[in-house]
């Protein structure tokens, strides 16, 4: 090659590797972009409503923690809290409870696992409309369960938690960990099949039984999918709304009642625009609460590696 070619080429090669280096940027920035507006930027948007004065439309005069304050002297509100914790720690812990066990059921390498697994996993690809939808029916005490116990004879059969005020939030329990636990039973599967098998045969050859297997060795292991179970479902728990209008509309009264459907009433239906991004800004404050430690603690372990 000449002396003359040589800075030529050079520069093309220049060209081309900051091209290389700039293409994925300029393919993501539109999708970033979006994100910054339409996820952070109506996020802020949420949080300053939730300072002003806001009833129909959204307004710009400002009243401090007015809304919050109103926020946590309404009754509603308290019903509603109090309802997300009953629905999420029972739907967290027997959506582990179950996937676990589920997870083990199929570790044992049985046959048609294939099979299993995909009709365990399938109620997670339904959305939470059909799930709330399916489960209407079926606790409806006029078509459902109850009814078919009539026709079979069982006339004293009674299954009417969806229109008792007592018991309608287990229904809620109900179809949210059916959704889930296959999902859970996913997790802990791959937990179980990560973890190096001459552990375990080290254990046995020691005279470890299966339940001291499991309790002193499997179970510890598979403390990252436990972790990792409960910020998804907990995430999914604090913002449960399409299950409960299609379940049970939040009813009968406000027994169903949880924050997101407080929420999407107080701001579309009440026109109380202020205290309901008041409550939205409290719903995120939830999530954060259990997104933001995992996040870093993950980083920290990514750091020690």
């Amino acid at each position: 090659m000449s002396a003359e070619a040589m800075p030529a080429a050079a520069s093309r090669a220049d060209l081309r590797g900051r091209l290389q280096d700039w293409l994925p940027r300029l393919v993501l920035s539109p999708s970033v972009a979006a994100m910054l507006v339409f996820v952070y930027g109506f996020i802020a948007y949420s949080v300053f409503l939730s300072f002003t004065g806001s009833k129909m439309l959204p307004s710009y005069d400002w009243v401090g923690f007015d809304n919050y304050r109103r926020l946590f002297g309404l009754s509603a509100w308290t019903t509603a809290l109090v309802n997300l914790g009953i629905f999420a720690s029972l739907y967290i812990l027997i959506s582990i409870a179950i996937g676990l066990m589920l997870a083990i059921f199929l570790d044992q390498k049985i046959r048609a696992e294939g099979t299993l697994r995909a009709i365990y996993l399938y109620p997670m690809a339904l959305s939470f409309i059909v799930t709330g939808t399916a489960w209407k029916w079926l606790l409806d005490p006029g078509i459902g369960i109850e009814n078919t116990m009539h026709l079979w004879g069982w006339e004293s059969f009674r299954f009417d938690w969806i229109k008792d005020r007592d018991m309608a939030i287990y229904t809620l329990v109900i179809a949210a960990v059916w959704q889930s636990s296959g999902f859970v039973m996913a997790m802990f599967l791959a937990g179980l099949r990560g973890i190096d098998n001459e552990i375990l045969k080290a254990a046995q050859i020691d005279g470890a039984s299966n339940l001291s297997l499991y309790r002193r060795i499997v179970i510890p292991l598979l403390r990252p999918a436990f972790l990792s179970a409960f910020v998804i479902l907990a995430h999914l728990a604090i913002k449960s709304y399409d299950l409960v209008i299609a379940l049970t509309g939040g009813g009968p009264g406000r027994a169903t009642e949880l924050p997101a459907t407080f929420m999407y009433s107080y701001t579309f239906t009440r026109n109380q625009m202020g205290v309901g991004a008041a409550s939205a800004v409290i719903m995120l404050m939830g999530v954060a609460s259990v997104i933001v430690p995992y996040i870093y603690a993950e980083m920290r372990q990514g750091e020690e590696r």
